[in-house]
């Protein structure tokens, strides 16, 4: 079956009041449970809202590893979840449950046949 990548930039996600967090936490894992007994999940998590850790590039058949320069960008992901499911409509409606329960917008792209999985 093909795998889908369903995210959201953190620049999405609204400034909802503290009070909210522990229902829309509730409801977010409510929803990746969903998925994980229908058998369709591969992956989940957000991701910290701290500076990228490191800065890896390409030169002149070298590796480059550096704390920075990052690309200057004004959005940056915040979460992601990886489904495996048997067409964009089944992606979709995964997508559309998680943005019901995050509360704030997601986005699905099917990811490339023949990629790498571990």
């Amino acid at each position: 079956m093909p795998e889908y990548l369903i995210f959201f930039n953190q620049q999405w996600v609204p400034d909802y009041p503290e009070g909210d967090w522990p229902e829309i936490g509730k409801t977010s894992r409510a929803v990746v449970a969903e998925i994980q007994e229908a058998g369709e999940l591969v992956y989940a998590g957000g991701l910290e809202e701290t500076a990228a850790l490191a800065h890896a590039d390409y030169d002149n058949g070298e590796s480059i590893v550096t704390d920075g320069p990052y690309v200057e960008t004004k959005e940056w992901l915040g979460g992601l979840t990886i489904v495996d499911v048997p067409d964009d409509d089944r992606a979709r409606y995964w997508a559309s449950r998680i943005a019901v329960g995050c509360r704030w917008p997601q986005e699905v792209r099917k990811v490339k046949p023949g990629s790498a999985r571990g």
